[in-house]
Parts: structure tokens; C-alpha cells; sequence
């Protein structure tokens, strides 16, 4: 356990490092990362200096390039393996509490494919950057680190070009456009979603289009857009594989099944304040995978928002209620921001 000082003391402390009057130190810097979950830079508001080159400038380039031809198939499957730890314990515990890791990790992939030479070692590494890259922009999105998010996006996105996998550029760029949704912009987010969409082509697994356009009907209730958003519903419905299985094999990244659409069709339709909200929602409750903590906050907010449009107050503060204690649980920004709104309508 890292010792802090007492409460009063710190209180000076954060007044003083808040005027530039005390520097902050690395020890505090630490806990600060974490449990605000942003960077050094966004600490600080500076950008940190480079690190300054401790040998001749040809022999580190060579020595880079030289390290990056070594990266192994098997090395990108580590890579790979870190990154659904890391999404993981993400779903589980949130993730203000990763961001050195998650910077870390990008460090290491970004390094091997800047160095990496040959097309053989460079598109691998880039599938796994873009993976990478995507889960760490929608945790940056979640503790509020909107332009982090946003950069992270436009690296998952070139990474998924530099791969060759239109599916991951359809993803990277569809998740990009919540960004633009929390900014105020949801009818932009609307033609990125939908842009998206042409991205991936033809040779879309049907989980990702399914999720590709329940992301749609999504973005289109936030847009005010009802009838586009029940039609993409049920394009969503049509293009979901049947089964339990949730895992799409080719995108990792991507969880979708029924129970899930189920959810989500509640969302959308809690947003146009569609009377079918409650039901799905309640039987997503019912379904939801224990694991996920994070969705299950943004479920109880979708619940109280569905009672809250049908002027059922008592039951809307009861799910907001339970939306903030898990909501404190992930330490998640974007949740709380959702549940203070929802709280002011009651």
C-alpha cells in the first residue's frame, strides 16, 4: 500500500499543485494516473520532453529495426493476449486504474511497427495495434479523456488500414463516432456510424454488421432520428447469428448475441422513449453476463431513463440508485456524467 498523507495535508496539496506552488511529485503522480485514470501529459498539461537518444542516431535505428524483424508471430500473439487481459480486467474493474499499462502497451506496439521493415512483420503488428488501440480510445472515453479518445481512434483506424482488415477499420471508425456523440455532434456521429459501414464492404462477418448497425440505431435515437433508429434495428436482428455465441472469431473485439441486442435494442428505444423499452431492458437484466460491471451501470441508467419517459420516478431513482454504486465501482466518467443528467429529470 503506497503511504499518503492525511487528509488536511492534502487538501494544501492539491491547492498548491492545482497554482503551481508545490511540484508533483512521481510518487503522487502515480496514485493521481490511477485513480483519475489520464496520462502524465493530461496530469499535467504539459507534454513530456522525448527522451533524449543515448547512442549514435544510425546505430539506435539499426538496433530498432534489427529488434523489430524479430518480432515473431508468437510475439504478436503475446501482444494480442495483453490486450484481452487488459480488456478484461477493463469490463470487470473499469478503467481508470489501467492507464499505465494500457500506455505501455501501445508504447510496445507503436515502437514495433515504426521500426518493423517488411510488409510479413508490419501487417501483423498492426492488427494488433489496432485491437489495442480501439479498447484503449473507449477507455479513455470512459474516464473522460475525450481527445485521447479521439487520438487513439484515428491510430486504431490507420493501424486497421496498414493491416489490410477493412473489418477493423469499420469498427475503429464506428466506435470513434460516440465520440462525436458525448461532444454534442450526434448527427455527424450519424453519418460516421454510417460511413463506417461502407468501410467494411462486403466481407463483413454478420455479427459485425449486426453490431454495426445497432450501433447505428443507437447513434440515431441520440440524433432524434426515430424512425432510422427502429429500422436499424431491425436490420440488426436480421443479420445476427443465432446462438448463445457472443465472441465474433474474427474481431475479438466484438461481443454480440441476442441477449446483448436485447439490451441494446432497450437502449435505443429508452432514448426515443419507446413504451417497449422497459420490457427489453428487464429481460436483459435478467441475462446480463456478471462480468460485464460497466454495462451493467449503462443497463440500470437505460432503465431509469425507459421509467423516467413514462413518468415512473419511484422506479427510475431505484436503477440510478443501483447505475451509481457500480458506476463508482469502474470509476467510470462517462457513466456518472449520464447519471447526473438522468437525476436532474426526476
Amino acid at each position: 500500500m503506497l503511504p499518503i498523507a492525511s487528509t488536511a495535508s492534502l487538501r494544501v496539496y492539491v491547492s498548491e499543485w492545482e497554482n503551481g506552488r508545490r511540484k508533483l511529485s512521481g510518487h503522487y503522480s502515480k496514485i493521481l494516473r490511477s485513480l483519475l485514470g489520464i496520462t502524465d501529459d493530461e496530469l499535467s498539461g504539459e507534454p513530456q520532453p522525448p527522451a533524449v537518444p543515448t547512442a549514435d542516431g544510425y546505430d539506435e535505428l539499426i538496433e530498432r529495426i534489427d529488434e523489430a524483424r524479430n518480432v515473431s508471430l508468437t510475439m504478436v500473439d503475446t501482444f494480442m493476449d495483453q490486450t484481452e487481459l487488459l480488456r478484461t480486467i477493463d469490463r470487470q474493474m473499469g478503467a481508470a486504474s489501467l492507464v499505465d499499462q494500457m500506455t505501455a502497451h501501445l508504447t510496445r506496439l507503436e515502437d514495433a511497427l515504426t521500426f518493423a521493415v517488411l510488409p510479413t512483420t508490419r501487417r501483423p503488428v498492426a492488427l494488433a495495434l489496432t485491437g489495442a488501440a480501439t479498447l484503449a480510445a473507449w477507455q479513455a472515453l470512459d474516464v473522460g479523456a475525450v481527445q485521447r479518445a479521439w487520438r487513439h481512434y484515428e491510430l486504431g483506424k490507420r493501424a486497421a488500414q496498414e493491416a489490410e482488415e477493412p473489418m477493423y477499420l469499420a469498427h475503429a471508425t464506428a466506435e470513434q463516432a460516440y465520440v462525436l456523440c458525448d461532444a454534442g455532434r450526434p448527427e455527424l456521429a450519424v453519418q460516421l456510424v454510417r460511413d463506417a459501414q461502407r468501410l467494411g464492404g462486403q466481407g463483413m462477418s454478420p455479427r459485425l454488421r449486426a453490431w454495426l448497425y445497432a450501433a447505428e440505431a443507437e447513434i440515431c435515437a441520440r440524433a432524434g432520428l426515430h424512425d432510422d433508429c427502429r429500422k436499424a434495428l431491425e436490420l440488426a436482428m436480421r443479420h445476427l447469428p443465432t446462438g448463445e455465441e457472443a465472441r465474433d472469431p474474427d474481431m475479438l473485439s466484438i461481443f454480440l448475441n441476442e441477449r446483448h441486442l436485447t439490451r441494446w435494442r432497450g437502449n435505443a428505444l429508452a432514448l426515443i422513449g419507446d413504451a417497449e423499452a422497459v420490457d427489453s431492458l428487464y429481460a436483459a437484466l435478467e441475462t446480463t453476463d456478471p462480468t460485464f460491471i460497466r454495462a451493467k451501470a449503462g443497463l440500470h441508467c437505460d432503465v431509469a431513463q425507459a421509467h423516467l419517459s413514462r413518468g415512473e420516478y419511484d422506479e427510475a431513482q431505484k436503477h440510478l440508485r443501483e447505475a451509481r454504486l457500480l458506476a463508482s465501482r469502474t470509476r467510470s466518467v462517462r457513466h456518472r456524467r449520464r447519471i447526473e443528467q438522468l437525476t436532474q429529470s426526476l
